[in-house]
């Protein structure tokens, strides 16, 4: 017969293993008396130390009183409570770390979480969670927290905007030489631009002069035109980036469904 199978936790979840040590025997305690959800909301801003303005306080209290009642309806014991308590405020914590989107990596980092509270392995894993319990927790997570990750995202990150600016480098403006009058009253004109000037003919300063005029609305014309196919490639990507993710979020919203099929 082989050896038990070892299961290997990454580094950087070693130092997370104890994530229930965060709400104290004591602390779970005090909340098991609070029945009421005033109460509750009380006892949860006191122990996680809530002290962030509304909206944000009351979406982040409201998330750790619906865990707690999502652990007294499956009957879990005090330590199981303040555990899943942790690992519900570090996944969302790991989502509001940055605006951009991240649903993959928070999720890989919530089963990663539940792993480690699922095996003995000491010193790095505590078997605090059986199978069916990890995946009755696994599906709380996704029903209520992962779908609308991209509203939590949305009230706790700060937003980006966009803010274009074009800016033409074709024809530079062209100041005409100032005209400096010398004692004499006879303007003091460069000898060179004079002689071209006095080489120009009506006809050839009227050409050029409509030629200058006329290409500055063709290059502007021009660069709104490949701005214009620049951000269709843009958004064409954007689209697909989100289908994408989609597909992905919905392949792992099925995969957590238990398969009804296969048993008779």
């Amino acid at each position: 017969m082989d050896g038990p199978s070892k299961i290997k936790v990454p580094h950087a979840l070693q130092a997370k293993v104890m994530l229930w040590t965060d709400v104290s025997y004591h602390d779970m305690e005090e909340i098991d008396k609070m029945q009421s959800i005033t109460d509750l909301e009380s006892a949860l801003c006191s122990v996680f130390g809530v002290d962030i303005p509304e909206p944000k306080r009351g979406v982040l209290l409201e998330l750790y009183i619906q865990t707690v009642l999502f652990c007294r309806e499956h009957s879990f014991k005090k330590e199981q409570t303040s555990a899943l308590l942790s690992i519900v405020k570090s996944v969302h914590e790991a989502n509001i770390e940055t605006p951009l989107n991240n649903i993959e990596h928070c999720f890989k980092y919530c089963k990663e979480l539940l792993l480690c509270h699922s095996v003995r392995r000491p010193p790095f894993s505590i078997n605090l969670f059986g199978l069916e319990e990890v995946r009755c927790i696994l599906k709380y997570i996704h029903d209520s927290y992962v779908r609308h990750y991209k509203l939590y995202k949305y009230i706790f990150t700060p937003q980006l905007k966009l803010d274009l600016s074009l800016t033409y480098s074709g024809i530079p403006d062209q100041d005409e030489p100032t005209m400096e009058c010398s004692d004499t009253g006879v303007e003091n004109v460069p000898k060179k631009e004079a002689e071209a000037k006095a080489d120009r003919t009506p006809q050839t300063q009227e050409a050029s002069e409509s030629a200058s005029l006329g290409s500055k609305p063709e290059l502007k014309a021009l660069i709104e035109k490949e701005v214009r196919e620049q951000m269709m490639v843009v958004s064409g990507h954007l689209d697909k980036q989100m289908k994408i993710i989609a597909d992905q979020h919905n392949s792992a919203q099925e995969s957590t469904q238990p398969n009804n099929k296969a048993k008779k």
